[in-house]
């Protein structure tokens, strides 16, 4: 069975991008991989071992996978109190959600098309739009490795589909774009240059209030001594979307405390816990990642064990060894203490920054479901189970979608807008969070959970099934009663969150 990773510790072909200190008028520097951060489950139509019932079975084209569990919208809309939302008409309508991606996806209208048919065929068709600041990418030229030079095009794509089919599934009234930037390979400035400078172009082209949502990332000691200064350039972009009004999320990564040293040209991690960037910045929202496990239950009875059980609901740090990946998160080398973040001082160090703020279903194992077309020498065309905090942050954007539909109503002219101040605000609020699956407050805390011979109980990669650190790995943080460095506050309950968002804006 082959995993797709689109993961810092297996993506070495993935192009290096070149930081600069601000977006215009600098000479670029050696800087870090970008690494796109979406994981595909196993490609499988195998039946399960005994005859059983296998843990996923697609709309048609049907695919079947017999181990790893997928969720459709209206799953994850029940097991979050969407549905709710959606069935007061409001489904993010008037509300412009912008997706980051590097190339972009050449089949992205017509498989979101094909997702909308698929699930929301009574509402209207999508309105959606791929934008390309700086030019079409090339896709003619990609080998079906997908990997080096412009064949990164196929590689991304997945991240893409995987983006906007997630935050129309939240949202799918709302405006949907992706903007696709291609790296100058041509000229070796790749990457974040380009990526922010077509940011910048759409905080001057979208709508106040817009949401952006970036699904990659890279190892903050990969910048160097110069981490502060080239951070300090991409930040006033995200300052200047902030006091337009807009929103900005990142996934907080997949690979726990552990980070590619890109001085080895990616070839080995750091041997002590890392954090991630974008997500580490204060002007971003930090998406980490759970496992929904919703109406069945993980029973392993070994390492490495995907049996599993009828029923149940629970949801646990996203910990899966056997992969290995992990939800990102930790305390920042780079930023600060936050005044918005001073009750997390006791969990995070009184100095530092620490993140994700809040998280989502990541899992690949109960994973969503992505259809698919692009690059066929490179992948199946058809529904996949995508998991990865790439699954997190697009869905998480839909979220402020909705809760910024729910402020035009009430608050004409209001946005939620930076959200960190506001998140904090209601997360510090007592009673706000509690543990069980169903229950009052804006977010279900995560706290460990056990099933069979696995305790999850933090962000290490390749955890022992006891939560301990295996033999030359690198330490993750605990999962933690209240806020904490895998999680954040937990996952929202979202018609709550909601309403609590628009009391506070």
């Amino acid at each position: 069975m082959k995993l797709r990773r689109y993961l810092t510790v297996t993506a070495a072909g993935i192009p290096a991008v070149l930081a600069t200190a601000s977006l215009a008028g600098t000479a670029a520097v050696s800087g870090p991989t970008l690494v796109p951060m979406a994981i595909q489950a196993p490609d499988t139509q195998a039946a399960p071992a005994g005859g059983g019932t296998p843990a996923c079975t697609s709309p048609a084209p049907v695919h079947t996978y017999a181990s790893y569990h997928c969720y459709t919208p209206s799953d994850i809309a029940a097991a979050y109190g969407i549905s709710a939302v959606h069935s007061g008409d409001n489904l993010g309508q008037g509300q412009t959600i912008v997706l980051v991606d590097s190339y972009g996806s050449p089949t992205a209208a017509h498989d979101l098309k094909f997702f909308h048919d698929t699930f929301y065929s009574s509402l209207p068709n999508p309105n959606f739009n791929e934008v390309y600041p700086q030019g079409v990418p090339d896709y003619n030229n990609t080998n079906s490795n997908g990997l080096s030079g412009p064949s990164s095009a196929a590689n991304w794509s997945g991240e893409a589909t995987l983006d906007i089919e997630w935050s129309y599934a939240i949202a799918p009234e709302a405006h949907i774009v992706l903007l696709a930037v291609p790296p100058a390979e041509t000229e070796g400035v790749q990457g974040f240059p380009n990526l922010f400078k077509a940011i910048e172009w759409a905080i001057g082209n979208y709508p106040a209030g817009t949401i952006f949502s970036q699904s990659f990332g890279v190892t903050e000691q990969t910048f160097g001594g110069a981490a502060q200064t080239q951070t300090a350039g991409f930040d006033k972009v995200y300052k200047d979307a902030a006091a337009k009004g807009d929103t900005v999320f990142a996934s907080s990564g997949d690979s726990g405390s552990t980070g590619v040293d890109k001085q080895h040209k990616d070839g080995r991690t750091y041997p002590f816990p890392t954090d991630g960037w974008p997500a580490s910045s204060p002007w971003v929202t930090a998406a980490g990642g759970t496992q929904l496990q919703y109406g069945w239950t993980w029973a392993p009875t070994a390492p490495g064990d995907l049996s599993w059980t009828p029923g149940g609901n629970s949801e646990t740090v996203w910990n899966e060894p056997y992969l290995p990946a992990a939800s990102g998160g930790g305390p920042s080398s780079i930023y600060g203490k936050q005044s918005w973040q001073s009750a997390q001082a006791s969990v995070i160090g009184s100095s530092v920054r620490g993140e994700p703020d809040v998280a989502w279903n990541a899992a690949v194992n109960g994973g969503v479901l992505v259809y698919i077309t692009a690059f066929p020498a490179y992948q199946r065309s058809g529904w996949h189970v995508y998991g990865g905090t790439s699954a997190a942050s697009p869905q998480l954007a839909g979220v402020i979608a909705l809760a910024d539909t729910a402020l035009a109503a009430a608050k004409p002219g209001h946005h939620v807008g930076y959200l960190n101040p506001k998140l904090y605000a209601i997360g510090d609020a007592a009673g706000s969070s509690t543990s069980t699956f169903t229950g009052t407050g804006d977010f279900r805390d995560i706290v460990p959970q056990t099933y069979g011979v696995y305790t999850l109980r933090n962000n290490t990669l390749g955890a022992n099934p006891d939560g301990s650190t295996p033999t030359g790995g690198v330490h993750g943080y605990p999962t933690l009663n209240g806020w904490d460095m895998t999680t954040g506050f937990g996952t929202p309950r979202v018609s709550q969150l909601i309403a609590d968002l628009v009391a506070a804006s």
